[in-house]
C-alpha cells in the first residue's frame, strides 16, 4: 500500500563535559531496501563500522522481505497466499499479532485480508486492474479478519482464495526490527528510517531529531523536495500514509492504493496524508493507513478516544485547499511554513 513520508534529520548541537566541549560522533549509511530506501544516523561511542553494521542490518532487512513480502515469490507470506504447507517464522508470527491488534482497534479499518481487493484494483505485484462491480460483492466475501486465525503456530484461511497483504504494516515493522537490533548494541542515540517510516531515539546533540512530512501533492515522488511540515521527534515512531505517490487516474476518475476493507472501493475522502506518532512503527503505520481509510471526521474522534497516540493531518477543503490539524500534544514541536497553512 503505501505511500510516503519523507525523513529530513537536521543533526547539530554540543554535548559539554565539565568544563570541556566535546562534539558527539555520528555516523551513518544508506542502502536500498523493500522496493525503497533506507537511512541510520547513530551516535558512534563504540567506534562500530558503518560498513559492517550496514552489512548486518541488510541482512536483517533480507530475512525480513522473505518473511513478508508479497513481492517475493519464495516468501513465507507468498507461499501462504499460494496455499503450501509452510510454517510462519517469528516476523510473520508478530506482523499477524499485531494486525489483529489494529484491525480491532480501528473496527476494521485496517485488515491484512485485503489482498483480493488490492490485486482487483491493479496494486501490488500484479499491477493490472480486474475489478468490476460484479466481482465486489464475491472479493468482499473473501476479506475480514474472522475468516484467518493462526492455529497452532500457522496462518489458517476459510477460504483458500484469501489473500493475505501486510504491506500496510510490514515496513514499519521492518523499523521496529532494525531498531531492536540497535538497542541490542547498546546504542541510545539513532535515527531508523526505511521507506519513510521513522523511529527517533534519544538526540543529536543534545536536540531532538527532527523529521520532514511530504506535502501531499499528486507525484511528489521526491522525499524532501516539497516539505508540508517538520516535526522534532524523540523515543517515538512516525509513519506516514497517503494518496499522492500510488494511485491511478482512469476516465478521469483518481483510485488510490488504500482500499476500504468495508465497501471494497479505494478511500475516497477529504484527507489527503496522515502522519500518526506511536511508541512502536508497527502501529504508526498500520494506524495512518487506516485513518486513510477513516476519513478526517473519524480520525479525528478515534485521537480523541486514544490520546496516547497522535497525528499531523493534511486534508482538502472544499475549495481544493490544502489544511492540516493537529494534536495538542505535537503542537509545540511542529513547523509548518507560511506557505502551507
Amino acid at each position: 500500500m503505501i505511500n510516503k513520508l519523507l525523513t529530513g534529520f537536521l543533526l547539530t548541537g554540543l554535548i559539554l563535559s565539565g568544563c570541556r566541549e566535546t562534539k558527539p560522533v555520528f555516523a551513518n549509511f544508506t542502502g536500498y531496501a523493500q522496493g525503497s530506501t533506507y537511512s541510520i544516523v547513530y551516535e558512534n561511542k563504540k567506534n562500530m563500522d558503518p560498513a559492517e553494521l550496514k552489512q548486518k542490518v541488510e541482512k536483517i532487512l533480507s530475512n525480513f522481505d522473505m518473511s513478508l513480502s508479497n513481492y517475493k515469490d519464495s516468501s513465507i507470506i507468498s507461499r501462504i497466499n499460494r496455499n503450501e504447507d509452510v510454517i510462519p517464522d517469528s516476523f510473520l508470527t508478530e506482523a499477524f499479532r499485531r494486525s489483529v491488534e489494529i484491525s480491532a482497534l480501528t473496527d476494521g479499518a485496517f485488515d491484512i485480508t485485503v489482498g483480493p481487493l488490492v490485486k482487483a484494483w491493479g496494486f501490488g505485484p500484479d499491477a493490472h486492474k480486474t475489478f468490476t462491480e460484479a466481482k465486489r460483492d464475491s472479493l468482499l466475501k473473501l476479506v475480514g479478519m474472522d475468516k484467518v486465525s493462526m492455529v497452532n503456530g500457522k496462518l489458517v484461511k476459510s477460504n483458500p482464495n484469501i489473500l493475505f497483504d501486510f504491506n500496510a504494516i510490514a515496513q514499519g515493522y521492518s523499523v521496529d526490527v532494525v531498531s531492536h537490533f540497535f538497542d541490542g548494541l547498546g546504542i541510545k542515540n539513532y535515527l531508523v528510517e526505511i521507506g519513510g517510516e521513522v523511529r527517533a531515539k534519544g538526540e543529536k546533540a543534545g536536540k531532538l531529531w527532527r523529521i520532514g512530512i511530504d506535502k501531499p501533492e499528486d507525484n511528489n515522488m521526491t522525499p524532501g523536495q516539497s516539505l508540508q511540515a517538520i516535526i522534532r521527534l524523540s523515543d517515538k515512531s512516525i509513519s506516514t500514509s497517503g494518496n499522492y505517490r500510488k494511485f491511478y487516474i482512469e476516465d478521469g476518475i483518481k483510485y488510490s492504493h488504500e482500499i476500504n476493507p468495508k465497501t471494497g472501493y479505494p478511500a475516497k475522502n477529504t484527507l489527503l496524508s496522515a502522519s500518526v506518532i506511536a511508541d512502536d512503527c508497527a502501529m504508526a503505520d498500520g494506524l495512518a493507513t487506516a485513518f486513510m481509510v477513516m476519513g478526517k471526521e473519524k480520525t479525528i474522534e478515534f485521537l480523541r478516544i486514544h490520546p496516547e497516540y497522535e497525528a499531523f493531518l493534511v486534508y482538502s477543503d472544499e475549495t481544493g485547499n490544502f489544511n492540516t490539524w493537529a494534536s495538542v500534544k505535537i503542537k509545540g514541536d511542529l513547523s509548518e511554513s507560511d506557505s502551507n497553512k
